[in-house]
């Protein structure tokens, strides 16, 4: 799985994507990872590598400029491309453009399969500011992602979220494929609409009285999962 980032702030990604599940799936080769300055593709005349501009019509803030995210976009495409041609890429790609902004669907676990099942190759564009020119979603992306209906200053964390959720469905990344069928989400019919959960406890069985249920310390698997599906709950929607 191959994921593209642009961002005006490449360094943000180091420490989280070197860490820990990430971190050792991209050593592995399970996910490969790539950051792009997106003021490398800033008119070259320019010195201050400008990305950004006054909005049209006026207004506070400032508004990503469609054409240096054309030229990255079509420039990583090329790169996805050569790939293939090199032989370097078992199958032929399969791109997926997303937006991450406030004003786009909202990501699900359902999603997060659907990318994973679908596509070889996905483009992140990181919106910034008061936000992203139009033409951008109308004409360059394939969706505009949204990871909450709330505002954050920019969009490299919906990114790490929408490549850490993708990257742990990837076959090998996590040690124990149980993990994907019995958490939140994904047990066996994978509902995304109607998410469920149930507690989880470790050792100590007692902590300051604090009592493990009696029946996860029973050994029966069936009195134990009947327990589970249970307490299961529905999420606040």
């Amino acid at each position: 799985m191959n994921f593209h980032i642009v961002t005006i702030f490449p360094k943000i990604f180091q420490s989280y994507f070197g860490e820990s599940i990430i971190g050792r799936a991209r050593e592995k080769g399970l996910v490969n990872i790539k950051i792009y300055d997106l003021r490398d593709f800033a008119d070259k005349k320019d010195k201050r590598r400008t990305v950004d501009d006054t909005p049209y019509g006026g207004g506070p803030g400032m508004v990503l400029m469609v054409e240096p995210i054309y030229k990255c976009v079509r420039a990583i495409k090329a790169e996805i491309e050569n790939r293939y041609q090199k032989g370097k890429a078992k199958t032929k790609p399969k791109i997926l453009v997303l937006l991450t902004s406030a004003k786009g669907d909202l990501y699900n676990q359902a999603k997060a399969m659907k990318i994973k099942r679908s596509y070889t190759d996905v483009i992140i564009i990181c919106g910034r500011y008061e936000g992203v020119d139009e033409r951008v979603a109308k004409y360059i992306a394939d969706e505009e992602i949204s990871v909450g209906r709330y505002i954050l200053t920019g969009g490299e964390l919906p990114a790490m979220i929408i490549v850490d959720s993708v990257s742990r469905l990837v076959d090998g990344v996590l040690g124990n494929r149980e993990s994907l069928t019995s958490e939140s989400f994904g047990n066996g019919d994978n509902r995304s609409d109607s998410d469920f959960d149930y507690p989880v406890y470790t050792r100590p069985a007692v902590f300051k009285g604090w009592k493990v249920p009696d029946v996860l310390l029973s050994g029966n698997h069936k009195k134990i999962e009947e327990w589970r599906r249970k307490q299961r709950r529905q999420f606040d929607s």
